[in-house]
């Protein structure tokens, strides 16, 4: 049972990764909480779901997600962020509390207030030795999270544009004035935030069997939770803790029978490491 726990655990913990590393990248550059980020998780859930219907492939669905939560994160960060970056950091979070709350609306109007089943079919099957067993969503869950990660990595550690991008996570204007562009960088980090968050609204979706309109209003804050748990602006750190916290809520929910909300477990271990590491698991003063 624990060996099964550990793997519910790592399955929950990968997809919180890749719906809060967005958070991290956007706020390592720009100093700003997207809480926006949570609409277009769900809104590549939505795409993912229509494409579903349309062409009955998941994985053309899953790379729809993606591509439509894409092309919403460069346009969010074009015409809603662009424009008052110059203005004081609460100006950026209030548009964004405003554009995640429109989108909420936006969904229940265009798509009904009512979940909708995604039923996908994968075709990857359950993966059993003995008596653990993981579900073809969980498979699924680890393997396009992996993949995704392990781009994240290349990308940032072996390209000129990764190394562009830690350069302006580190001091914005100092890359700027080495000739960085700046302005492609942060429209960069914006899309592959939003990549991930797509991913995640689509594994989320075919998990649950169903996508709703409001799916973003739980990760919307947990994630920031999570951010802050593993060090604003540390990746590695925004990966940790999504492990941590996945296993928690497994280990308390599931192993314990702890009489707890599952989903304030994030904040439990945010305050009991801040307690202890105020700058979160890997960042730094």
């Amino acid at each position: 049972m624990i060996w099964q726990q550990l793997a519910n655990g790592i399955s929950v913990g990968s997809v919180y990764a890749l719906i809060s590393l967005g958070l991290t990248m956007v706020y390592g550059i720009l100093r700003i909480l997207h809480v926006a980020h949570a609409g277009i998780y769900t809104l590549g859930a939505y795409v993912g779901l229509l494409s579903f219907r349309l062409v009955d492939n998941f994985w053309l669905s899953l790379f729809a997600g993606m591509v439509g939560a894409a092309v919403a994160g460069y346009l969010v960060e074009r015409f809603l962020y662009t424009p008052i970056l110059h203005l004081s950091r609460i100006a950026p979070l209030i548009a964004s509390i405003g554009l995640f709350t429109a989108m909420e609306e936006a969904f229940r109007i265009v798509a009904g207030p009512h979940t909708l089943v995604y039923n996908a079919r994968v075709g990857l099957g359950d993966l059993a030795i003995g008596s653990f067993r993981l579900t073809e969503t969980q498979v699924l869950i680890l393997l396009v999270s992996f993949l995704i990660l392990l781009f994240l990595w290349l990308f940032l550690t072996r390209s000129r544009m990764g190394l562009a991008m830690r350069a302006c996570a580190l001091d914005l204007e100092t890359a700027s004035s080495f000739g960085v562009n700046v302005s492609a960088i942060i429209a960069m980090n914006f899309i592959i935030g939003s990549l991930m968050a797509g991913a995640a609204g689509v594994l989320i979706g075919v998990y649950d069997n169903q996508v709703w309109p409001t799916m973003g209003s739980i990760p919307a804050y947990k994630a920031l939770a999570i951010v802050v748990l593993g060090g604003l602006g540390s990746i590695p750190g925004t990966v940790l803790a999504s492990i941590i916290v996945g296993l928690s809520e497994t280990f308390f929910i599931g192993v314990l029978s702890i009489p707890f909300p599952r989903d304030a477990v994030a904040f439990i271990a945010m305050i009991l490491v801040l307690m202890f590491r105020p700058y979160g698991l890997l960042g730094k003063a």
